[in-house]
């Protein structure tokens, strides 16, 4: 049940339920309101639902709703609910509407009007009795299985939470021992949104709380005796709940209040959650534990795989180093051998370049022996030619050499020494 709040202008009516919180009751103050339609005898033609409201609301003035909604609308009739801030207006505006009548612009017929207070939808102390007399389950004489127990439901949470909580939308078990023990002494609560494991315990759906999630929560308030629980009953009967702030301004929202039928907070209810509590704790317990060895079997494995990957690259750094390695001296070895290749190309060169010198200075040579040949033989000629012309010439002056005989001689080996020096000059000569 969700319960929307409404702002309260005038608080005049408003009952303290805890002054500490700042909690209050206020009268419903409530009526339905019924509009007969006439027959639409002209095609085409329909009544506005706004404007029949509009009229109702003029019918009130200067008194106003502080809600007035459409709660059924037909061919024949159309139903407001309407709500006013204060009870004893009631009578006041049922005055004004009961009985009179409505002429809308364009329609010849009169709309009648009929207005009645709204019946308040709450249990009596003879429906609580009769129930617990009657049921054949329930021991009078055991907590929880008696008229004791009230289940409230559209209680906003931030009303019922601890002042300056972390958490404003949470409400308080204490804060509500606190806002109901004014009828009597309170026995046990409980708001089923804050146990964890109530769903998956009783397989209903009681909105658990979550951070930042209802607005509103149920509640179970056991009271000690019975007096306390008839007067929290009949103090609630056809009240809403209204919280008044610090600057004066009130909201106010309408709760659902009955009796305990379900023996909730029965000591074998109690048990029973706390036996069931205990199974799921150990279930979690064993999930978080199967959870945290799932946690651990997948950081072993991505610790393994970590590892692998990093030997993987390990190996593949190693790999790499030694290809370049290789790949370096591969490198220096080709270098090496192409040194090696020109340094031997380089001497095959030298060794043929100086082959091709010597060939050339041993056809130098044999050019020169040959030439060397040709001189001697020349000079020998020669020589030949000129100790022939020396021995003409000597019997020419043999008559002269008489006289001077050593003068002959000494002519004659000088002019050989002459030529001779000559000869070897030039043979020098040619081979320097």
């Amino acid at each position: 049940m969700t319960a929307m709040t409404t702002i309260v202008h005038d608080t005049t009516e408003a009952v303290c339920l805890c002054g500490e919180f700042n909690l209050y009751l206020k009268p419903i103050a409530k009526m339905t309101i019924s509009v007969a339609l006439p027959q639409l005898k002209m095609p085409g033609k329909s009544i506005s639902n706004w404007e029949v409201m509009e009229r109702v609301k003029a019918m009130v003035a200067p008194e106003q709703f502080s809600a007035l909604r459409i709660s059924k609308s037909t061919m024949d009739f159309i139903r407001f609910e309407g709500e006013v801030e204060n009870k004893g207006v009631v009578k006041s505006l049922l005055s004004r509407l009961d009985g009179k009548s409505i002429k809308l612009s364009g329609f010849t017929d009169i709309l009648k009007v009929r207005a009645v207070e709204n019946k308040v939808d709450f249990p009596t102390r003879h429906d609580w009795d009769s129930f617990f007399r009657d049921a054949k389950d329930m021991n009078e004489t055991l907590p929880g299985e008696r008229p004791d127990t009230i289940h409230l439901e559209g209680l906003p949470c931030r009303w019922f939470s601890q002042k300056d909580s972390p958490y404003p939308d949470r409400p308080s078990e204490e804060v509500l021992t606190t806002v109901f023990q004014g009828f009597g002494k309170v026995r046990n609560v409980d708001i089923p949104m804050l146990d964890p494991y109530r769903e998956e315990m009783m397989d209903k759906n009681f909105s658990t709380f979550s951070f930042g999630g209802h607005l509103n929560f149920e509640a179970y308030v056991q009271y000690q005796e019975y007096c306390g629980f008839t007067k929290a009953m009949d103090t609630l009967r056809g009240m809403k709940l209204m919280l008044k702030g610090e600057d004066g301004k009130a909201v106010a929202c309408n709760i659902k209040v009955t009796f305990d039928t379900s023996k909730h907070l029965s000591d074998m209810a109690l048990k029973r959650r706390n036996q069931e509590r205990l199974k799921l704790q150990e279930l979690e317990r064993q999930r978080e534990e199967q959870k945290r060895r799932e946690r651990e079997e997948e950081e072993r494995r991505k610790e393994e795989e970590r590892y692998d990957q990093e030997e993987e690259e390990k190996e593949r750094r190693k790999e790499e180093r030694l290809r370049k390695r290789e790949q370096k001296l591969r490198e220096r070895e080709e270098r090496r051998n192409l040194k090696r290749v020109k340094r031997r190309q380089e001497e095959e060169q030298k060794k043929l370049q100086m082959k091709i010198a010597m060939e050339e200075r041993r056809l130098l040579l044999a050019q020169r022996n040959l030439e060397s040949i040709r001189l001697i033989a020349e000079l020998l000629a020669r020589a030949k030619v000129s100790r022939a012309h020396t021995h003409t010439h000597t019997h020419t002056h043999t008559h002269t050499q008489e006289h001077t005989p050593n003068c002959g001689v000494t002519l004659g080996i000088h002019t050989m020494s002459v030529y001779t020096q000559k000869s070897l000059n030039l043979i020098v000569l040619y081979f320097e």
